[in-house]
């Protein structure tokens, strides 16, 4: 019971700094190069200038960002994981609250932030503290909605990778915006996203997975080390070592990356010689097991 309670309070810590440092990075950093971060808080903000520039009234992000988040978050709700989506959910409600909120009550040190006029580290900086706030909330075993919501559901029930038209999504957001605001906007936007995908690879280590190709002497107690730990299986290949010209035990199996760390130092327990190459999947087809979503 203890254990369980610990678990998630860290998942409500984790989501609500998520929620507070994506709030702060779009008042500042974003604002202050102008720019558009990818998904629906791009799309939000972009929403936003349309409205104030030929329209002449402000929305607040709260009540877009909420409109387009309803539909995803409802699907995921049904068809993904309840308490997975109501993490999330309060990530975008706790973001959306702030984003309007800090403006008001902390007007001198988001103008600090503004008066910088220096896109190109705001698209930097602002990148990498995007990057941040994602993995925060990834870590907590939620999103920080948006786009997220459309590209889990796609992965969890339709095997299918949704990454390639998020992208075209974004092209779509980023060349409107290049149209309406201006080319500059667009291009700074594009080093923003580059450098969101870029900081959050080490950030977050679950979707990227390794090959080990394990040489021991006991891949019975070794396989069940890695099934015990970690759900995947392996393939079994038996050889000769030239080197010795003994007859050897080959286990290939594929796993997150994030359980390398772990699962590594439990072999060498099993067995002190055994010999471990990993190498990094950059693709794979087939049956992998995922961990599904609370």
């Amino acid at each position: 019971m203890k254990n369980r309670s610990l678990y998630i309070l860290r998942r409500l810590i984790l989501v609500l700094l998520g929620a507070v440092l994506m709030a702060f990075n779009i008042n500042t950093f974003v604002k202050a190069g102008g720019l558009i971060p990818g998904g629906f808080t791009g799309l939000t903000i972009l929403i936003q200038e349309i409205c104030y520039q030929y329209g002449g009234f402000r929305v607040p992000f709260s009540l877009v960002n909420y409109a387009l988040n309803a539909v995803p978050a409802m699907i995921c709700f049904f068809f993904v994981g309840r308490k997975f989506t109501m993490y999330s959910i309060l990530m975008v409600l706790v973001c959306g609250l702030l984003t309007d909120w800090m403006p008001r009550f902390m007007p001198g040190l988001l103008l600090d932030f503004l008066m910088l006029h220096d896109s190109l580290l705001s698209a930097v900086f602002g990148g990498f503290l995007n990057a941040l706030a994602i993995a925060l909330c990834l870590h907590a075993d939620a999103t920080s909605g948006g786009t997220d919501f459309i590209a889990i559901f796609l992965s969890e029930k339709y095997r299918k990778d949704a990454w390639n038209y998020i992208f075209v999504g974004n092209c779509v957001v980023l060349l409107l915006a290049g149209v309406l605001f201006g080319l500059n906007m667009a291009l700074y936007s594009i080093i923003f996203q580059f450098t969101t995908t870029v900081s959050l690879r080490p950030l977050y280590r679950k979707y990227q997975q390794m090959t080990l190709l394990i040489i021991t002497n006991k891949p019975d107690d070794v396989y069940a080390v890695i099934n015990r730990m970690t759900h995947h299986g392996a393939t079994r290949f038996n050889g000769r070592g030239v080197f010795e010209n003994k007859e050897r035990t080959m286990l290939y199996s594929v796993v997150t990356a994030s359980q390398v760390k772990t699962l590594i130092p439990a072999i060498k327990k099993i067995d002190d010689d055994v010999f471990v190459n990993v190498i990094r999947t950059e693709q794979l087809n087939g049956r992998f097991y995922k961990q599904p979503q609370d």
